[in-house]
């Protein structure tokens, strides 16, 4: 409607003055109701060529668009196993820091499985010192094999050096006994020597490492204790929680509550425009919004990235060829929007629809000194009639809480 009045005055108005007061005829006489048409036919004819051109220029050049919203994701509040409910720490709608219990689950198995991790401890570590006595007694043993061994070994080398000297004065039985007596002793140092290594590996190796396998079977199961206890994650609000003592709560089926990190949906705005706007959506454009939540108020925006894919074009592979005509309703380009001002999106409730107008600049174009100037003129047509558009959001800023309250019945 704003346009077609815009273009009237250059073409209906014009037309009716040049007959008015050129030609003499005046309405109701010779112009009336019926010979309207006839009368000021050239100037209703451009003005709705006009008025199509315009829009056209506007809406392709100034893209709008009333699909934006401010997404923002949640984190599901999930144990990392499954189990029974035994405290809740929050209510039903809460600040938390991320590293806070929000609830605990039932953990008499896991404290069951870390007083037996415990216990095996301790029982590496008694069997520990009794392995260390076990190597004071093996030294204590391998001297005794070596004092035993000595003794016979000198009194063979007695016996021996008796019948050197005075052949027949000691029996040759008796220096084969002690031989044999000093082969028996050194077998026992053997036996002691293997005996005190034996210890000495217990010592420093076998139970070091049972010890190490204990204690990592204690990390483990008090692992899965602190499993028992359900942390945020991040730092946010918790909405809806209304878990309770003896709920069962699993990663399949039942998350516990939606956990909000802070700050999200604060950010950013991500809006849906057409896809014939494609070649004219480019990163960097400044943009226009407004949200319900935050009526009558018109946030200056900047484009920061432009999806390069649809999403109406994704597809899974599966059993079924894809036929594309059952893609009811054409995808859309996504572009994200932050605020041009620190704090521009304050007050504006995340999730919060809005309408966003998007503005195409050739300032740099029209400044350059190669562009013609035809194109110079052009261009400053298409940047200028972008104050149509931005008035038109003005306009639907001033109606939208009008439209909403009172027009669709949304009291």
């Amino acid at each position: 409607m704003l346009e077609l009045l815009i273009c009237s005055l250059v073409t209906i108005l014009p037309d009716y003055l040049y007959r008015r007061y050129a030609q003499g005829k005046r309405f109701g006489k010779e112009i009336t109701f019926f010979s309207v048409w006839y009368e000021l036919r050239w100037g209703i004819t451009a003005c709705l060529m006009l008025t199509v051109s315009l829009i056209t220029m506007i809406f392709y050049f100034h893209p709008a668009t009333s699909s934006a919203t401010l997404y923002f994701r949640t984190v599901p509040i999930l144990p990392e196993g499954s189990g029974r409910v035994a405290e809740v720490k929050i209510g039903f709608s809460a600040p938390v820091k991320k590293g806070d219990v929000l609830f605990t689950l039932d953990s008499s198995k896991q404290q069951a499985a870390v007083e037996t991790a415990k216990r095996k401890v301790a029982e590496v570590d008694a069997a520990m010192q009794t392995a260390q006595a076990d190597v004071v007694k093996a030294e204590a043993q391998l001297g005794e094999a070596k004092a035993n061994h000595q003794q016979a070994k000198d009194e063979l080398e007695v016996k021996t050096e008796l019948q050197r000297r005075n052949p027949g004065i000691v029996p040759q039985r008796d220096i084969d006994k002690l031989q044999v007596l000093v082969d028996q002793r050194q077998s026992g140092i053997d036996a002691a020597t293997a005996a005190k290594q034996s210890a000495s590996l217990q010592v420093s190796v076998l139970l070091p490492a049972q010890k190490a396998s204990a204690e990592a079977a204690l990390d483990q199961a008090q692992v899965e204790l602190d499993k028992t206890f359900v942390r945020a994650g991040v730092d946010g609000r918790v909405e809806q929680f209304l878990v309770r003592p003896g709920d069962v709560v699993n990663q399949l089926m039942r998350p516990a509550g939606v956990l909000v990190p802070e700050g999200a949906g604060r950010k950013a705005l991500q809006a849906g425009f057409g896809q014939i706007e494609a070649q004219v959506m480019k990163e960097g454009m400044i943009a226009e919004a407004t949200c319900i939540s935050k009526p009558w108020v018109i946030i200056p925006m900047v484009i920061t990235t432009v999806q390069d894919y649809i999403a109406a074009g994704q597809f899974r592979s599966g059993e079924q060829l894809i036929d594309p005509q059952n893609v009811v309703r054409p995808g859309t380009i996504l572009v994200f929007l932050e605020p041009l001002y620190k704090g521009g999106l304050d007050g504006v409730t995340p999730g919060s629809s809005c309408i966003v107008n998007a503005y195409t600049s050739n300032h740099e174009e029209i400044s350059a000194k190669d562009t013609p100037t035809s194109r110079k003129i052009a261009l400053h047509v298409v940047d200028a009639v972008g104050l149509v558009h931005a008035l038109l959001l003005r306009i639907q800023a001033l109606l939208l809480p009008i439209q909403t309250l009172v027009l669709s019945g949304g009291h």
